[in-house]
Order: C-alpha cells, then structure tokens, then sequence
C-alpha cells in the first residue's frame, strides 16, 4: 500500500513539473509604436500662388493616457471655409514623457506615412489631399488641403490614420487617401477622427 503512496505521489509531481514547464516564460511582446497624447493640425490659408494668407489657426486632440490607449479623447471641430486652401501641418506630442513625436516621425519617414480617410476625404469628398512634405517625400505632417467650392455638405469627418512600419512601395500606399492601407503591412500609431464643418 505504501509502494502504490508513493507511485501515485511521484505521478503528482512529475505532472506539475510538465504543467510547470509549459508555462511560457517569453515576455509579451512590445509594441514599438509611438505613445502619443496630444494630436494638433495646424491649417495656414493659401492664396492661388500657394502664397500664405492670413494668420495660421489649429485644432487639437488629446488624452491624457495616450490617444489609443486611454478613454475617448478630447477632439475639436476643424472648421474651413468652402473653395478655401489650405497647408496643414500636423504635429504629435507625448505628455507622459514630455516627447515631441512629430521629430521623431519626421526622422523615421521612411517607416511611417498618413492617410487621410473618413466622408471629408472618400466616397464624395469634400476635401481633398495632397502630401507637401520636404523633400517630396510621402508622410503626410506637411500637406495642402482645399475644400470643395460646392462641398455636398456641411460636415464631414476627417479620419486621420499614422501607420508604422508599412511597405510604403506597396501598389496604392502613396496615395493619402488609400482604403486599404492595412494591406501595405505595418501597424497603426495613430487613429483619430475630428469634426468637420465647412462654413
């Protein structure tokens, strides 16, 4: 009876040191993506020599937690007016570390690149979008905007998507307004959407 004891406790032993030995010790994986908190685009009125016009104004975006990560984020309301140009800067800042991400994309350009999306830009859009970065380069922190001079309506939403690590030589990912955008590979720092009411 004591011979069977024993059998049956070296049975339990040896099954929890198995149990024990698949439990993975790997560490989760990281996601390199940026942590960014506070979004702000910045619109500068062009006149039909793409010279500026007037003083420039901004619109912004932020979560304290992280934009992607925390609750739903405080957004404004982008207001432009119809037949309007415009160069929009976008600028992206990490509160938590007190990082300026923007310098940051702009050094990785060749890993990341914006697409402007939502019923402001696709379907009938009463916006459309071009990338104006230095050097000619396809990121989309610098562009030029112009709204419809007969937009089908008065709001819209601008959805505006920050890719990471995306084959950027993918057929379709130069364009800014490209839909399928998850197929270039890569993942999403950024996904934020803001009002927009064209007056």
């Amino acid at each position: 009876m004591k011979t069977k004891n024993q059998f049956y406790l070296v049975v339990l032993l040896v099954a929890s040191s198995l149990m024990l030995g698949c439990s993975s010790d790997d560490p989760t994986p990281e996601n390199d993506g940026e942590l960014i908190t506070d979004v702000t685009l910045t619109f500068l009125e062009l006149d039909e020599n793409s010279d500026p016009v007037g003083v420039a104004f901004d619109f912004t975006a932020s979560d304290p937690e992280g934009i992607e990560t925390g609750a739903t984020p405080t957004v404004e309301t982008v207001i432009l007016e119809k037949g309007k140009t415009y160069q929009m800067t976008i600028e992206l800042y990490n509160s938590i570390e007190n990082e300026d991400i923007t310098e940051e994309i702009s050094e990785e350009s060749d890993e990341h690149q914006f697409y402007f999306l939502g019923s402001a830009f696709v379907g009938t859009p009463v916006l459309t979008y071009a990338y104006d970065d230095e050097g000619g380069i396809k990121l989309g922190l610098k562009g030029i905007v112009t709204v419809n001079e007969n937009p089908a309506a008065a709001t819209a939403t601008m959805q505006i998507i920050l890719r990471h690590d995306l084959d950027k030589n993918f057929a379709g990912a130069d364009n800014p307004n490209f839909s399928n955008y998850v197929q270039a590979g890569g993942e999403t720092d950024l996904d934020i959407t803001f009002p927009l009411v064209i007056e």
